[in-house]
């Protein structure tokens, strides 16, 4: 057996780097979910590309400050950008009968093409931050049918309005505000322009001042002040503050939400309103029309712990007033509103977990209403915020469609009433990710465990009852055998469509637990396209908890979750989601827990700190602290499951090179930023033991410096600069290679031992058995912002560093020969080296095409890299998160233990059908011409 597996690896070393994915397995085999984040509030709506066009998209800037464009029918990503300034803190606006939409983030206002989000023109802001952005949709009273010029407010040492040309985005003109006042918001009427900052007077609170503006010269005309320091503490207690003449209002509510108070944007007078009942109010939403040619008719919508109602107001503006019109009534649990306009006319359409309904602003009768028809994955959530799209023929509503965001972070579209589609947008906030076994899987192992803590006899009675159990499956696999047939035969197997999380043939269905930094997890299925078996908020599981970057471990049947703001521990079971107490995980603790390292280690105060068994105690195994003052910025350890066909590698010569094969290997990377070095030092984990250093000068440790280490190799890439004070610089790969001596056929000092030592490894022969050291260098042309190695089940296949490159939005596979440091150099390598599938040493690596996974797909924002073996010792599943969420199947050395798709089993089986047909038939003339040879002799 162990020479069949030798053979086997040496099969698949000298197999030629493949392409990364085949052309008939494109689109078939990975998956990619283009995410822009959870769409905010006030900066998503639906608005046609171009005048005149006949269909409307979805415009959102999300909370991760991506520009994205949505197609409505299918949900898919039109066209994205990713722009700069602290998440949700960006604006988009968008003017009618434009082929623009404008947007502003950080310093950077800039302009794109609705249609295929192509940069119009930008104007940054130097060092300013943009607080609000409106386009002036008329002046003088006459709409602007050119390209509408944007007014945007910014802060800094002191606050400024400036007006920008809406083709090139240059300023017309600028307003200073020198008076110290915080800037808040602006507001656009056909003659005036109203600037409104917070002054914050001496006794506390915040007066809210409105100063009005020229829009021809910016010149102040004049300025007022609003008393709200009664009620607005700071900004956030600012709930609206309307854009145009169609909703010129100003309101503010206090902290406990017992008031709101409206103010008509250039007048002084204030309207109370009081919540609809006695009930403490959670949240007010005001909901208004952005369209210029509207009626100036608002809802306000108030939340409570129990339920939600709204009330309708409309405006009077030649009177200044403003009057309820009609309330709509109280329904239990969570809903929200949204507003559509058609010409005058505002709609507000009410959407809930059970219904939709659309009612005119001018009237409380229901125009039209849907059951929404009851989901799996939005079961459990109900509607935040959304936009709607109505179509009103003959006084009442034929048609609705509504995105809307749910609170378990899916952005869904309904139309009338069904689900057309939904986006996983919580995905975009992931942080972490861990393979967890399937419930099978599990189970089974669970049985081994017990069987292998057991007596002979009882282990034996086990496993007959165990077998008997499975009977009870036997016919349902008796009747899967036509339809798995039929679909091996005619290539549309079950294992690639299978509906729920369940084992498959070849083990591409494998579970994928999810955390994000809003606090969410979620339970992925790789071989149905990464579709969400379960979806929880851990915010509801551990209220008191605020989860920014969870940490994630998985057992048999369970998740370990752990946070930097959390000193326990979260058990969640990794099939359903549910929580598990610690009593629970304690009973099945010495059946189900998984391989651990003999000595734990952390970051702990600047150092890296070795502990004897899985917990962190106050008395460390070993302290390791880098020398001359440099800082500890990452550690990478050898995968705990990282198996090795083979502990040497075979020569040209037939002579071998002994691996160094280390389970306690650990990369550290220190950084000291004043004198530009990085070092990289490789510790034994066990004892704490240096096995190696490096150091590489002219580094800008500012950026990121990635690493992985895989069986007795490990790599790492660097930013080079030339200079200091210089824009030239380059891109490093490292790969090094560990041996356990330079001379083939040595195992070096510790070869002839008999026994050594793990916890004290110098005490075996006096002193340490050091590695060589094999290392080159290769000049990349992108950055690398994270690494890691595929995994097989048995470590027979290749191995293939995968790294991220997020200039090119890229994940690329490169073949583990490209890097293999003993290229030889300065020379072409000999027949023997040849053999090896060694090649000559090049400083450079140019990335080939063929290596991207992601081939045609754009993978943004990629946070991490997981690999996981599959039921083919060929195969390594590939999972990346971040923003995006994507996932491959790789085979580095070919798929060589499974058909292709291109293999034609039909011809096959007709083909042995008439061999045996024509053995048939043959057979008896054989057998006639034998006797007949015999009578004649």
């Amino acid at each position: 057996m162990r020479l069949h597996a030798r053979a086997l690896a040496l099969a698949a070393s000298l197999v030629l780097p493949c392409a990364a994915i085949f052309e008939d397995d494109a689109y078939h085999i990975d998956y990619h979910h283009a995410l822009a984040g959870l769409p905010k509030r006030d900066t998503t709506f639906f608005q046609q590309p171009f005048p005149g066009s006949k269909a409307s998209l979805i415009y959102t800037l999300s909370q991760k400050q991506i520009l994205a464009a949505v197609n409505p029918k299918d949900g898919a990503i039109v066209w994205r950008q990713s722009l700069s300034g602290p998440p949700g803190t960006g604006m988009l606006r968008s003017g009618e009968e434009q082929d623009t939409v404008i947007s502003a983030a950080g310093n950077s206002i800039a302009a794109w093409s609705a249609a295929d989000g192509r940069l119009v023109w930008e104007n940054t802001m130097g060092g300013a931050t943009a607080e609000d952005l409106e386009l002036l949709e008329q002046e003088d009273g006459m709409a602007n049918a050119d390209s509408k010029d944007a007014v945007v407010l910014l802060s800094g040492s002191s606050p400024e309005v400036q007006r920008l040309d809406g083709k090139t985005g240059r300023a017309k003109w600028t307003y200073t505000d020198s008076s110290g006042d915080t800037p808040f918001q602006l507001s656009t009427s056909p003659t005036t322009i109203f600037y409104i900052s917070l002054h914050t007077p001496m006794l506390g609170g915040s007066k809210i001042k409105v100063t009005s503006l020229s829009p021809i010269t910016g010149k102040k005309l004049d300025q007022y002040t609003l008393s709200s320091e009664g009620e607005v503490q700071s900004r956030e207690h600012i709930l609206f503050t309307g854009a145009n003449t169609a909703a010129p209002l100003l309101a503010w509510t206090d902290k406990l939400n017992k008031v709101l108070k409206v103010n008509i944007i250039g007048t002084k007078g204030v309207s109370t309103f009081a919540p609809p009942s006695n009930e403490p109010v959670q949240e007010i939403v005001l909901h208004a029309s952005n369209r210029v040619t509207s009626l100036p008719h608002f809802l306000v919508e108030w939340q409570t712990a129990t339920g939600h109602s709204a009330d309708v107001f409309h405006v009077d503006l030649k009177k200044a007033t403003i009057a309820k019109a009609y309330s709509l009534p109280v329904l239990a649990g969570k809903g929200t509103f949204t507003t559509t306009s058609s010409d005058a006319n505002v709609y507000f359409t009410r959407v809930t977990p059970d219904e939709i309904s659309v009612v005119s602003s001018s009237s409380h009768g229901i125009l039209g209403r849907w059951p929404v028809k009851a989901q799996s994955s939005l079961a459990a959530a109900h509607p935040v915020h959304g936009v709607s799209e109505v179509v009103v023929k003959s006084g009442s509503a034929s048609a609705v469609r509504s995105a809307i965001l749910y609170s378990n972070g899916q952005f869904a579209l309904i139309r009338n009433g069904e689900l057309a589609w939904e986006r996983p947008e919580f995905l975009a906030d992931a942080v972490s990710a861990a393979w967890a076994e399937l419930p099978e899987e599990e189970t089974l192992a669970h049985e081994l465990e017990v069987e292998g803590h057991s007596n002979i006899i009882s282990a034996y009675i086990h496993r007959v009852k165990r077998h008997i159990r499975d009977l009870e499956y036997f016919p349902a696999w008796l009747q899967s055998i036509p339809n798995r047939l039929l679909g091996n035969l005619f290539g549309n197997s079950q294992d690639d469509t299978i509906g729920d999380i369940q084992r498959d043939t070849f083990g591409f269905h494998k579970l994928v637990v999810v955390a994000t930094s809003s606090g969410r997890m979620a339970g992925l299925d790789v071989g149905s396209k990464g579709k969400a078996v379960w979806n929880i908020d851990l915010d509801q599981v551990a209220p008191d908890v605020a989860f920014t970057r969870p940490s994630l471990k998985t057992a048999h049947g369970y998740i370990e979750v752990k946070d930097r703001g959390f000193e326990g521990t979260l058990f969640i079971n990794s099939t359903t989601g549910a929580l598990i107490s610690s009593k629970d995980i304690e009973a099945h603790e010495p059946s189900l827990s998984e391989a651990q390292r003999l000595i734990a280690f952390d970051l702990v105060d600047g150092e890296l700190k070795g502990f004897l068994g899985a917990e962190l105690t106050l008395d460390p195994v070993w302290t390791f602290t880098p020398p001359n003052g440099e800082k500890i910025i990452g550690f990478t350890p050898r995968p705990i499951k990282d198996p090795v066909a083979s502990i040497g590698k075979v020569l040209g010569d037939r002579r071998v090179l002994y691996k160094y094969i280390n389970p306690n290997l650990v990369l550290v990377t220190a950084a000291l930023e004043s004198t530009r070095t990085a070092s990289f030092y490789l510790l034994d984990s066990s004892s704490g033991q240096l096995l190696h250093a490096i150091s590489h000068h002219d580094v800008d440790v500012t950026r990121p410096i990635p690493s992985t280490i895989s069986e007795n190799w490990f790599s790492y890439s660097l930013t080079i600069d030339s200079a200091a004070d210089s824009t030239s610089r380059g891109y490093q790969l490292v790969v090094a290679e560990l041996f356990e001596s330079a001379i083939p056929d040595d195992r070096g000092p510790l070869g002839a031992s008999e026994n050594s030592s793990t916890l004290q490894p110098s005490s075996a022969m006096g002193d340490v058995a050091m590695p060589y050291v094999l290392s080159q260098t290769y000049h990349i042309v992108e950055e690398i912002s994270h690494m890691t190695v595929t995994q097989t089940k048995q470590g027979i296949t290749t191995r293939e560093l995968l790294v991220t490159l997020p200039s090119s939005n890229a994940i690329v596979g490169i073949p583990r020969s490209i890097i293999d440091p003993r290229r030889p150099v300065g020379r072409d390598p000999t027949a023997l080296e040849a053999s090896e599938g060694l090649t000559k040493y090049t400083p450079f690596i140019f990335i080939d095409p063929k290596w991207h996974l992601n081939h045609k797909y754009e993978v943004m924002g990629i946070e991490g890299v997981i690999t996981s073996e599959s039921g083919l010792e060929s195969t390594s599943l590939v999972f990346a998160f971040g923003l995006d969420v994507f996932g491959t199947r790789v085979a580095p050395s070919f798929a060589f233990d499974v058909l292709g798709k291109g293999f034609n089993k039909i011809q096959m089986l007709l083909t042995v059908v008439a061999l045996f047909v024509g053995v048939l038939f043959v057979a008896p003339l054989v057998r006639r011409k034998q006797i007949n040879a015999l009578w004649t002799i």
